[in-house]
């Protein structure tokens, strides 16, 4: 079997194949960084050394399926695996142009929050470090540099926290692509052996709950993972703290408003509570239609109110720009082509 460059390190990399040359796995690291697709682009390698490396190993085990393009600027990447499985992958531009890769983490999800496109799926399997780095190149391909990553895409993150964590390591790493810490962000739905373990494990990353809803008894009903007795919102609050505590960070609390479900003034009030004694910022994210599941659009009055109630209360808010809607790309729809609502 031949390796797989995009999953390995430099060091790894000599290892593998056998360099006798320390600094050969520099050079290929660097290049894999790059976003080179073939090894006849590395140059500054030896005609032999290139030979060896197109019997030895391959540049990408994923190939784009398909290109998607939403009017407002939002791509998406349809990618197929080598087992066939096919995963997305999206770019999103804010006001200021930057370009985030929003990369996914498992084919399909596991978690089977009501509300989610992709908790429909179910789950095929986790992705290795490889198949994430290598979303995050295809997007570097397709758009240009990248600023930022979020895992905020199909699947949940902590339940794949090595692999995610190797790729952290790689497309962090100084000698190859060298994104920063600070630019990488992991969304979870709760899982709170998890968050702890990320604190341990580092590096410090920022970090975003899907929260959903303060009320214990309505988010059992919409995410089923709320229901075992270690990720209640007592003792996801506590991991939220210890988080911010050990990292130093604001952690970003995220709830995807639903029509007449937990946009009234008490669900506010909940929320309010829940934030008391945090270092947390609110992230609202009006629900972004999925045909089939049912749940409806808060109204623009719903969101405002929302918002005003938590703001009264001196909580830092922003509600998510609705992007990629059109290509099924948008929060919650991953897994869908398009927006057949629309």
């Amino acid at each position: 079997m031949k390796a797989v460059l995009t999953g390995l390190l430099p060091d790894e990399i000599n290892k593998t194949l056998e360099l006798d040359q320390k600094f050969r796995g520099k050079q290929i690291f660097k290049w894999v960084g790059s976003g080179v697709s073939s090894f006849n682009e590395m140059t500054n390698l030896s005609l032999d050394l290139r030979k060896t490396l197109e019997q030895k190993a391959t540049l990408r085990t994923t190939e784009i399926n398909e290109v998607l393009k939403d009017p407002d600027g939002t791509i998406k990447l349809r990618i197929k695996l080598h087992d066939s499985h096919i995963i997305e992958t999206v770019l999103l531009t804010d006001r200021e142009n930057r370009k985030t890769a929003c990369v996914s983490c498992q084919a399909g999800c596991a978690m089977k929050c009501k509300f989610c496109m992709t908790g429909t799926l179910g789950l095929a399997r986790n992705l290795t470090a490889a198949e994430i780095v290598e979303q995050f190149l295809s997007l570097e391909k397709t758009a240009g540099k990248l600023d930022n990553i979020v895992f905020m895409g199909m699947g949940e993150p902590l339940q794949n926290l090595d692999e995610i964590l190797k790729a952290i390591e790689i497309l962090c790493n100084k000698e190859g692509r060298a994104l920063s810490s600070k630019r990488i962000t992991l969304s979870t739905c709760g899982i709170v052996k998890g968050i702890y373990e990320l604190a341990e494990k580092g590096p410090h990353i920022r970090l975003a709950i899907s929260l959903t809803t303060a009320n214990e008894q309505l988010r059992n009903e919409l995410m089923p993972v709320s229901t075992a007795k270690e990720n209640s919102l007592p003792e996801l609050k506590k991991a939220i703290i210890a988080y911010s505590e050990k990292t130093g960070k604001r952690v970003t609390l995220e709830a995807a408003l639903l029509h007449n479900k937990n946009t009234d003034s008490k669900s506010a009030e909940n929320l309010i509570d829940f934030a008391k004694n945090m270092n947390v910022n609110i992230n609202l994210i009006p629900w972004n239609p999925v045909k089939n599941l049912p749940f409806e659009e808060p109204s623009a009055d719903e969101v405002n109110n929302f918002v005003r109630i938590l703001e009264n209360k001196g909580l830092n808010v922003t509600v998510r720009t609705r992007r990629g809607r059109k290509i099924g790309g948008a929060c919650g729809q991953l897994g869908k082509i398009n927006n057949e609502t629309e």
